[in-house]
């Protein structure tokens, strides 16, 4: 691995780190000045920037940690023990001269295990049961949570995921091809799963209503076509510190408009040109946490979506709350190119 992905300079604008971090899909950069160790940025420092409001056309040096935790390159054999004890995903391994010569990071020499060794139980709801019409044909002839991305159903995928920070109950809400979806699953399982059948298609929300009476306090939803390569465990943390009742997981997306923009001023008159202008959007990724007292304003028996749920909230006055990720955080496999996407990263 070339370390010098990781470098960045702190003068350069947070929106390039936020596309190199995209680009090393490694959740931190490592701030250098002629290669020598000066602070680091994480994805977390981006994420609460970003809830600040904060302008990313400005530099680095706003957002970095100037004490990070950092190893000798000798003492490489307690990077694992010092990450666990920092809860941190990377490390960076110095000379004497304090140069970076390596970064160490926790997935890559601890197998994709957990830092935290006691989490809150709480359950995992999956929405299952639409038809998955982007991705037909396929669909026509499998339901979309057992599509396979590489050798392994999304379905499945997802509940793994879940089970490496510790949660390991899980409702699945089916209804498109739902005998196929309860045959796969039928035998003995490593986890407890309950699979709530839907009549009639009931919306992205709708079907949570099958879970009122069954989960307490807070739960995760996650739609059946994506998966979000976090730490579910700080981001359920992140939601009841804020005291939310609804934290809706976002990705920020870049866009590049290829033309030159008109804005217009009185008269017609034309009072600026942007050549090419780029515009940073937070979108939902089909994953959240809710409160299981927001389940009283999902209708019986009616097609509700995740955004009526929301909508609801806010006019309610109900605190909804973001947790931004990193784009490369994101994987959909809504349509066929993302979900080649999503193959390729996970092929081995």
């Amino acid at each position: 691995m070339e370390v010098s992905r990781f470098f960045i300079t702190q003068d350069i604008p947070i929106r390039e780190a936020i596309r190199q971090l995209d680009e090393t899909a490694k959740k931190i950069l490592i701030v250098v000045e002629d290669k020598k160790l000066i602070g680091i940025i994480t994805d977390g420092d981006v994420r609460r920037w970003i809830l600040k409001n904060g302008d990313i056309a400005l530099p680095v040096s706003l957002i970095m940690n100037t004490t990070p935790v950092f190893l000798k390159k000798e003492d490489r054999s307690k990077g694992l023990e010092l990450m666990r004890a920092n809860s941190i995903e990377g490390l960076p391994l110095v000379n004497v001269s304090n140069e970076v010569v390596d970064v160490l990071f926790w997935n890559d020499i601890n197998d994709h295990q957990t830092h935290t060794d006691r989490i809150p139980q709480i359950p995992v709801v999956i929405m299952a049961g639409g038809k998955g019409t982007r991705l037909y044909p396929y669909t026509k002839i499998i339901p979309k949570p057992l599509i396979p991305v590489g050798d392994i159903p999304i379905v499945e995928r997802i509940i793994n995921k879940f089970i490496e920070y510790g949660f390991k109950e899980f409702y699945l809400t089916i209804s498109y091809k739902k005998e196929m979806i309860k045959a796969y699953f039928n035998g003995e399982l490593p986890y407890k799963l309950h699979l709530l059948e839907e009549d009639e298609p009931m919306g992205t929300a709708g079907s949570l209503a099958l879970v009122e009476g069954n989960v307490k306090g807070s739960f995760f939803v996650s739609n059946c076509d994506i998966l979000v390569d976090i730490n579910y465990s700080e981001l359920l943390v992140h939601h009841k510190t804020h005291h939310h009742k609804l934290t809706i997981v976002t990705a920020l997306k870049s866009y590049e408009i290829p033309y030159g923009v008109i804005t217009l001023g009185k008269n017609g008159c034309i009072e600026k040109l942007s050549e090419k202008p780029k515009y940073e959007l937070l979108v939902n990724t089909g994953l959240y946490v809710l409160e299981a007292e927001l389940l009283k304003y999902i209708p019986q028996n009616k097609h509700f979506d995740m955004t009526d749920l929301i909508k609801e909230c806010i006019k309610n006055g109900e605190q909804v709350g973001a947790y931004p990720v990193m784009d490369s955080s994101w994987l959909d496999m809504g349509e066929f190119k993302t979900m080649q996407n999503m193959a390729e990263k996970f092929k081995i």
